[in-house]
């Protein structure tokens, strides 16, 4: 799979809220920097998996639409709208975020990803 496809996959998939799912993804060695509103959070593996699991304690479904994606070589940049349903009210979903990310992938899996966010 290239690595379009491959992060096509990632955020079509249940991977943000399923920590078994987020595992097939991830390479060993992932690392992720995020700029988010809370400030610079940076991730490894096993701090990646421990995320997707709060997360999947709070919502019951997750959906990514994707506005634009671009690929070099095996980075891939990506500009998406992440929306939720909460455990709390399953019928509606509430935008979480607008966000950026470039990923880098290495053996065909997620290596390196770096990402802002805005509410």
């Amino acid at each position: 799979m290239n690595a379009k496809k491959l992060v096509q996959a990632f955020y079509k998939s249940d991977a943000l809220i399923d920590p078994k799912v987020m595992e097939t993804y991830l390479h060993p060695e992932v690392k992720v920097e995020w700029n988010s509103t809370k400030g610079l959070i940076k991730m490894n593996h096993a701090e990646i998996i421990a995320f997707t699991t709060e997360l999947s304690k709070a919502y019951v479904r997750t959906k990514v639409r994707i506005s634009h994606i671009l690929q070099e070589g095996d980075m891939v940049s990506a500009r998406y709208s992440h929306f939720v349903k909460t455990i709390e009210n399953p019928r509606e979903e509430m935008l979480l975020a607008h966000f950026f990310v470039i990923w880098e992938i290495k053996d065909d899996k997620l290596f390196r990803g770096y990402q802002m966010s805005q509410i």
